[in-house]
């Protein structure tokens, strides 16, 4: 049966946890994480637990060239332009908060404006939608020339700064809440006009505590909350 399934996969895992915590294995499993997270340049990996922000960027510079912030992770997302079964909230609550006559969207964190391209099809009736991105400035550069090449830069702009999103309708948070060194409700004290409506997508989340991360990305190291 399926819940037997994945009883056996849990008790595999269990067995295999014991074993790597044996003292004389903790410390070659450790040694070939680490090796495999610091060589990693095809996959989404993570290493180590930190107790503050501050620790995991630490951490992260130590590893290697650290964040967003380069050529080679702001190129990543060229052929990532596509629609998840995950979006399709996101889309629903956009697609709807326009059609109630809202404003604008504030993406933070869209990397070169890929849900704007991914959902702009089934947008298209509303005409009038500015986009505006908010990203680091090698991310944020390599989405306006895109968009020049593509034609969409009436509609798709770029900005490095946050507080240039104050006045847009819709805020848009799309897997990235978890890179942001403050949260966003710290980030939103620094407006005097708020969002009427905030659209959280694929946000990273534990039941029981907040701790941080580093995330490998392939390119570079980025500090995960």
């Amino acid at each position: 049966s399926t819940v037997g399934h994945f009883a056996s996969i849990d008790s595999l895992h269990r067995g295999v946890d014991a074993l790597a915590s044996l003292p004389g294995l903790r410390s070659l499993v450790h040694r070939q994480a680490h090796d495999a997270f610091v060589s990693n340049r095809d996959r989404n990996l993570f290493f180590g637990v930190h107790r503050t922000w501050e620790d995991a960027a630490d951490a992260a510079n130590r590893f290697g060239r650290a964040g967003y912030d380069n050529a080679d992770s702001a190129q990543l997302y060229d052929l990532r332009v596509r629609m998840d079964p995950h979006d399709y909230p996101s889309l629903y609550w956009i697609s709807r908060s326009l059609d109630e006559g809202m404003k604008g969207v504030f993406d933070v964190g869209g990397a070169i404006g890929i849900k704007f391209i991914a959902f702009r099809e089934h947008l298209r009736r509303h005409g009038d939608l500015s986009w505006l991105v908010h990203d680091v400035p090698a991310m944020a550069q390599h989405g306006r020339e895109a968009a020049r090449r593509r034609g969409d830069e009436n509609q798709l702009c770029f900005s490095e700064h946050f507080e240039d999103g104050e006045g847009k309708d819709i805020l848009l948070a799309s897997g990235v809440l978890q890179y942001l060194p403050r949260t966003l409700g710290e980030l939103l004290t620094t407006y005097r006009r708020l969002p009427r409506r905030i659209v959280i997508n694929t946000a990273a989340v534990h039941p029981e505590h907040e701790f941080f991360t580093v995330n490998s990305l392939g390119t570079a190291f980025c500090p995960y909350r």
